[in-house]
């Protein structure tokens, strides 16, 4: 039996064939009375949950969008991510004046559990003063989509997630997204690994293409500090990581007058190629609990090279901190391939 609401929301039209399987789905999650509660991790459980693979998102165009500006139109962007994840939204660019914005742009988001998941898709009117209106909204659970299977989705776009707000009846446009979940290859460390073995023990230009072919493209690398020992500042100790890689800064939590602090925290960079020749530093610093700003130290340092993080898909080492007399950290790092 079809879901009632499907015939007057109209979630989705088909752009790629037939989408029964999607309609079913969406409406199970539409039958909520009234209003569908998007399905989130717990935030103790997202900490722990290691990511499974990427979902690859073409925002391609907008249709009809809603008249907001006092001259008849609208700037509108769309903001994308994922429920159980406190990353920040990606954005599309902003399309000024255009009620019909095409963008084809394409962006990756690091999936922990497609089962439960939602994509949330907003479109904004960018204002240059104030808030920005939203236009419409709306939600695509991952458990929907195929691996490896590309699909085209035309969506009514909503006011919010209210199946009884009357204001959902009226049209507010359209928008259209190519989705593809790619699981990370299973084992894609050893056999990583096991290439890089048989690349080394023949001088042979096939088998290092080989191991080009198998590293080379996207994938999610994940820095994971585990803990020091050692470490002792000259007036506090009270240690916290701050990794810096290409451009990006992280941070894990402090750990309040400990010189062996246990943090087991994991900085996750999705990346379109493998980093080869490249560094991640890894610093632990210390400050003071109060006034931090006005007491910051240094507890030592390190500069891990990551292409044999690459050739062999993980590594899980200790190392002496430079400038710190006794301080060494275990950092666990691994390269996943999409």
């Amino acid at each position: 039996m079809s879901c009632p609401y499907l015939a007057s929301i109209n979630l989705f039209r088909c752009c790629t064939g037939p989408l029964e399987t999607i309609k079913k789905q969406i409406a199970n999650l539409y039958l909520w009375p009234h209003v569908f509660g998007i399905p989130i991790l717990d935030s103790s459980i997202a900490m722990t949950k290691k990511p499974v693979g990427i979902l690859h998102v073409k925002v391609v165009q907008a249709l009809k969008l809603s008249k907001m500006d006092l001259l008849g139109t609208s700037d509108p962007y769309v903001k994308l991510s994922l429920s159980g994840e406190r990353l920040p939204s990606k954005k599309t660019t902003i399309k000024m004046n255009n009620l019909n914005p095409v963008w084809n742009e394409k962006f990756k988001l690091i999936v922990k559990d497609p089962q439960s998941q939602v994509l949330q898709l907003q479109v904004y009117d960018w204002d240059k003063v104030g808030g920005h209106d939203r236009l419409g909204m709306q939600l695509v659970p991952l458990k929907v989509l195929e691996p490896y299977e590309t699909k085209e989705l035309t969506l009514d776009l909503l006011k919010n997630t209210n199946i009884n707000d009357s204001h959902n009846k009226k049209p507010r446009g359209q928008l259209v997204v190519e989705l593809t979940f790619t699981p990370f290859r299973e084992e894609s460390s050893k056999c990583s690994g096991m290439l890089d073995v048989t690349c080394r023990s023949m001088a042979s230009q096939n088998a290092r293409d080989l191991l080009d072919d198998f590293v080379g493209g996207a994938g999610l690398l994940s820095v994971k500090v585990q803990g020091a020992t050692g470490v002792e500042g000259k007036r506090h100790s009270n240690p916290y990581i701050v990794a810096h890689f290409r451009g990006e800064k992280r941070k894990t939590k402090m750990v309040k007058k400990c010189r062996d602090p246990v943090w087991n925290e994991d900085f996750q960079f999705m990346l379109e190629e493998p980093p080869l020749e490249e560094k991640v530093h890894i610093e632990v610093r210390s400050r003071r609990t109060l006034f931090s700003f006005l007491s910051k130290e240094s507890l030592g340092h390190v500069e891990i090279n990551l292409t044999d993080v690459v050739h062999n898909g993980r590594i899980n080492e200790k190392y002496h901190l430079i400038n710190s007399k006794h301080g060494m950290i275990h950092v666990e790092i691994q390269w996943t391939v999409a």
